[in-house]
């Protein structure tokens, strides 16, 4: 007769006080989060704290004239900005894998954009783009491509796509280290085996390269899903969201309402729905990885 196995307790043990951390860290702040957005949380009326039930929800989706237009210009944002930081640094990574002289200089001048702080790199894309002394206004009319400056961070119509240069700028040097390191992983043998066999380079790249790079891939387009969609440096410090409503996102509206407004009830109801649509995008995006490629162990 086999003996039953006793239950260890070691291992839960021993991961208590990480559990412990994830709980306060994360978990308190969520919790927060959820209970303030049922509360009328308004520091500017002395009235005081009143809890609303979900008021808050209600007026986002319906009297909220903001909402709507942050939540077209964050699927922007952040499909836009991902999906071009992963073909730029594709070809950037594929690059940097082969030889030649420097390469260790170029590969150290690429980081050069993700060590930079964003504040940093949204004065200088806003001094870029500056409608009356910027060097972008300058370069164009000397091309010919325009008669007079452009105010672009000032119109409507191509604020948000200059932040999401900007952006895309930032974080290409992060895309591309992952790449290139999963690149070189790769075993030469099989780029060897394919060439005796007659696959032309191309064909070995979508492959082997593609295939073999796969898992960091989908992990890295999720990390930067969500960086992207948290960040508020770029926006707020370019334009604030404006002029209007054209490059305002739900990050930087939850930071607006909460932060600079004051209300943290309604903040906290705006950031709970960005975060609820953060999740469906991530469970989505991680079950189509995993149905056509087998990316992600289930």
């Amino acid at each position: 007769m086999m003996k039953k196995k006793k239950f260890q307790y070691q291992p839960f043990i021993l991961l208590a006080p990480a559990i412990l951390i994830v709980i306060l860290i994360i978990g308190y702040p969520v919790v927060r989060a959820v209970v303030l957005s049922l509360y009328k949380y308004d520091l500017t009326n002395l009235q005081g704290v009143k809890f609303v039930g979900l008021q808050n929800y209600i007026d986002i989706f319906t009297k909220d004239p903001a909402f709507w237009p942050a939540f077209k210009n964050t699927v922007i944002w952040v499909s836009v900005t991902v999906i071009s930081q992963l073909l730029l640094s594709l070809l950037l990574a594929n690059i940097l894998n082969k030889f030649f002289i420097g390469r260790g200089i170029v590969r150290s001048v690429v980081l050069i954009p993700w060590v930079t702080p964003c504040v940093l790199i949204s004065l200088m894309w806003a001094w870029i783009f500056n409608g009356n002394y910027g060097v972008m206004n300058e370069i164009l009319q000397k091309l010919h491509l325009i008669n007079e400056n452009v105010a672009w961070i000032a119109q409507p119509n191509t604020a948000l796509w200059i932040q999401i240069l900007a952006m895309i700028w930032q974080g290409i040097p992060f895309f591309t280290i992952m790449i290139l390191a999963a690149m070189q992983s790769v075993p030469r043998e099989l780029y060897e085996s394919a060439s005796v066999d007659g696959a032309s380079r191309i064909k070995q790249y979508f492959y082997i390269t593609i295939p073999g790079i796969a898992s960091t891939i989908v992990s890295t387009v999720m990390i930067r899903l969500i960086w992207v969609f948290n960040n508020v440096d770029i926006i707020y410090t370019m334009t604030g969201g404006g002029p209007g409503y054209s490059s305002l996102t739900l990050s930087v509206y939850t930071y607006l309402q909460a932060q600079k407004s004051m209300k943290f009830g309604y903040g906290s109801a705006v950031a709970i729905i960005g975060a609820v649509f953060m999740s469906i995008v991530i469970f989505i995006y991680l079950r189509i990885t995993r149905e056509q490629g087998g990316m992600i162990d289930k």
